[in-house]
């Protein structure tokens, strides 16, 4: 089915909105009738067909006594869900009086099996009953949605019983899925939402699925294999990556069966979601799909996965998650928390305006290990992941644990304005637990900036694409670790960094002429012992070394910090205070993990010949990692020559000749 099949769909029940709930309904409100109507339009066209088997069955089980029959309907219906109503949805469009429409209606939807309740409770469409009845427009919105110019169902409408011309194509379940993903989208955009909050662009999916699918694609057996999204919104990146091991697993001879999982946080599109894994006829796969926040509802906390692909949110604060976890201080996570050989906690949680690389952390906690393929992990970020936060904080402390532990495969740079709802750089991280032997100790940075094609016509901010052909050519970059002008390979230690506190001596000079007061000091008592102090001292301590002096006053620390303000002043050529930095000339040196000879050689090299004096506060010393693509592949413009300029100065003086004449001689005659 071609964009135009689908868009023609979507534009019949934009329509319906617009026809039916506008006088009703914000614009902002109709997707509560819209979005469960769809999804409930489209269970009753695949139900239609064993509507009397079902009947007959529910039938012979009451008359049987048997409690539980669900199963058996679903059975009869031959789906993983059933409708055990009298009803169709067509059948319920005539019925003119309001309250014989509603109560039918009801037992309609009360009709439905267990697992398309749960999806009906999280849209609260139930809520919207009485408002369309009110209103009258219950009718109308069921009439519009059976109408014979709009096919939804799985099986193609012809023009005649003979079944030989096509009247409306069938819609299969991968294109269900892009009718509910396109409203959801004009929903949000018509909104001013996030349009593409919970819609990743296919071609970018496809990318990310042929980046964790076709490397091992050669190592797969007759198995099964599972595949999970921590963030899966209408659960798009499933089904792709679904499709595509199913694919190329046929291509090599190979008969595999996928197991779905994911997670949704927002009530409509987790419904969405599942409907979608009920639509493809696998009930299993519908219950595999959790509903909570994956960061503090785990809902797969014990089970591990061959292949992770997300599009976490990004620039979106987490703080409500912290808050149940103990807060961010408190979590203990082991999801995000890591240790260090001695022992050391390495705590990896992020500021809590952005928590895109806790879902990263969350599918690294889910690898498999005891498997010969391991996993493999595909996930979008912005930048603030690749470079974000100094040495020892959390989003650094994230990228130490996975460069250390030598998960990161790749990073490849997407164009800008790739999305719906951004046109932030973007980057797709790509993880595995079982590098291949070439890959160990090594990263690969890919820049795709400029691998794009424009749109015919902009969706959001979405203004370009990666076409077949542009996807292809990324692959091939990467499975060849190819070294261009947009491809480098580094190895591990490239991005990883000390920050170094270096320090200078505090040098003080004693100033006795000063005078100190009263009013420092707690009595009069305290106040003599000071003077006396420092007359005592004035003959025997030289005035260049604070400490000898301080000593030679025979005074208390407490006193000696009361007078040393008043009675000194910082003097380079002053001897030092031994263990006492002077704050003001701290300073702090990056120093990358790649210099030879390390921090000492730094040191020696880089601020020795400028302070002498200086050292190292080694208690300070943190370690970072941080991977910039502007340091590798930006490439400065190159200056404009000085007969260019002039040449450019010479048009542009012809070009305003008479214009300034025109200016000068309007001011003179003013004046």
């Amino acid at each position: 089915m071609d964009n135009q099949v689908y868009n023609s769909i979507v534009n019949f029940i934009w329509n319906i909105a617009d026809d039916c709930l506008r006088d009703n309904y914000t614009r902002g409100k109709y997707r509560d009738v819209i979005l469960p109507m769809t999804v409930i339009r489209r269970l009753d066209v695949m139900l239609e067909d064993s509507k009397t088997a079902v009947l007959d069955m529910k039938k012979m089980l009451d008359e049987a006594g048997i409690a539980n029959q669900w199963p058996a309907l679903c059975n009869a219906a031959g789906q993983a869900f059933c409708n055990a109503s009298p009803f169709c949805l067509r059948d319920l469009t005539s019925r003119a009086k309001k309250q014989t429409l509603k109560a039918d209606f009801e037992a309609y939807l009360d009709g439905f099996s267990p697992n398309v309740q749960e999806i009906m409770d999280k849209f609260k469409f139930r809520h919207q009953i009485d408002t369309m009845i009110e209103a009258d427009i219950l009718g109308a919105v069921i009439e519009r949605f059976v109408s014979p110019t709009i096919n939804l169902s799985p099986k193609p409408v012809y023009t005649d019983d003979s079944c030989t011309t096509i009247k409306l194509p069938a819609l299969d379940n991968h294109g269900m899925g892009t009718v509910f993903e396109e409203l959801i989208r004009r929903f949000n955009e018509e909104n001013n939402e996030e349009a593409g909050q919970y819609w990743t662009p296919r071609d970018v999916v496809e990318l990310m699925a042929d980046l964790v699918i076709v490397p091992i694609a050669d190592k797969l057996n007759n198995a099964t294999y599972s595949c999970y999204d921590g963030a899966c919104g209408t659960g798009g990146m499933l089904t792709v990556s679904h499709d595509r091991l199913i694919a190329l697993a046929r291509e090599r001879g190979k008969n595999v069966s996928i197991h779905l999982f994911g997670q949704e946080s927002e009530p409509e599109i987790y419904a969405l979601c599942k409907a979608d894994m009920l639509l493809k006829g696998d009930g299993d796969q519908a219950e595999h799909i959790a509903y909570g926040s994956t960061l503090s509802a785990d809902g797969h906390a014990t089970k591990q996965f061959d292949f992770m692909l997300a599009n976490p949110p990004y620039g979106k604060s987490w703080k409500t998650d912290a808050e149940k976890m103990g807060g961010k201080k408190e979590i203990l996570d082991s999801r995000f928390n890591a240790y260090l050989d001695d022992g050391t906690r390495l705590p990896m949680i992020p500021r809590v305006s952005d928590g895109q690389l806790l879902f990263l952390l969350n599918n690294v906690a889910k690898m498999k290990n005891d498997t010969p393929l391991g996993s493999r992990i595909a996930e979008i970020h912005n930048g603030s992941s690749i470079f974000t936060g100094d040495a020892g904080s959390g989003e650094s402390n994230a990228r130490r644990f996975l460069i250390e532990n030598d998960l990161v495969e790749a990073i490849i740079a997407l164009p800008e304005s790739m999305f719906y709802n951004t046109n932030l750089a973007t980057y797709i991280w790509v993880l595995t637990n079982k590098k291949e032997e070439r890959r160990k100790g090594k990263i690969q940075l890919i820049d795709a900036t400029s691998m794009k094609a424009p749109l015919r016509r902009n969706m959001g901010k979405k203004n370009c694409e990666l076409t077949p052909e542009l996807r292809e050519e990324i692959m091939r970059i990467f499975l060849d670790m190819e070294e261009s002008e947009i491809s480098k390979v580094f190895d591990n230690a490239e991005f990883g960094y000390w920050t170094v506190t270096v320090e200078r001596p505090l040098r003080l000079r004693v100033c006795p002429e000063r005078k100190i007061t009263k009013q420092h000091f707690k009595n009069e008592a305290e106040f003599d012992l000071a003077q006396a102090g420092i007359a005592a001292a004035i003959d025997s301590a030289p005035l260049d070394d604070w400490s000898k002096f301080a000593k030679a006053t025979g005074l208390k620390a407490a006193i000696l910090k009361k007078i040393r303000p008043i009675i000194t002043e910082k003097d380079p050529n002053a001897i030092p205070i031994p263990n006492e930095p002077d704050v003001e000339l701290r300073d702090t040196e990056y120093v990358p993990f790649t210099y030879e000879g390390g921090i000492s050689a730094f040191i020696k090299s880089e601020v020795y010949p400028y302070a002498p004096d200086a050292y190292v506060d080694e208690k300070q010393t943190k370690i970072g990692y941080e991977l910039s693509f502007n340091k590798y592949f930006l490439k400065p413009e190159e200056m404009r020559s000085m007969g260019d300029i002039l040449s450019a100065l010479k048009l542009l003086e012809s070009e305003t000749d008479g214009m300034i004449a025109d200016i000068i001689g309007g001011f003179e005659n003013d004046h």
